[in-house]
């Protein structure tokens, strides 16, 4: 029986976006006012949901932070897993 956490890290050797099985996770996350309003304004100005812009800031933030090396590599998979 493999848990949610185990199927995930399939996909996170590095993000690989033309993956051809992906799982979404989700996350609850805690802003103080200021920065939800700001995101809501920001999301309202560009016609999509808060929660979609959060999850694109997010995303991007973890790329580039990839590409800088701040982010430790995923464990390498056993063979035949």
């Amino acid at each position: 029986m493999t848990n949610d956490n185990q199927k995930g890290t399939q996909m996170y050797d590095r993000i690989d976006h033309n993956a051809q099985e992906t799982v979404s996770k989700r996350l609850n996350l805690t802003l103080p006012d200021a920065v939800f309003y700001a995101l809501e304004r920001w999301a309202d100005a560009e016609g999509r949901p808060t929660a979609n812009l959060a999850a694109f800031i997010v995303e991007t933030g973890v790329k580039q932070a990839e590409a800088e090396n701040k982010i430790p590599p995923a464990p390498k998979k056993a063979e035949g897993k």
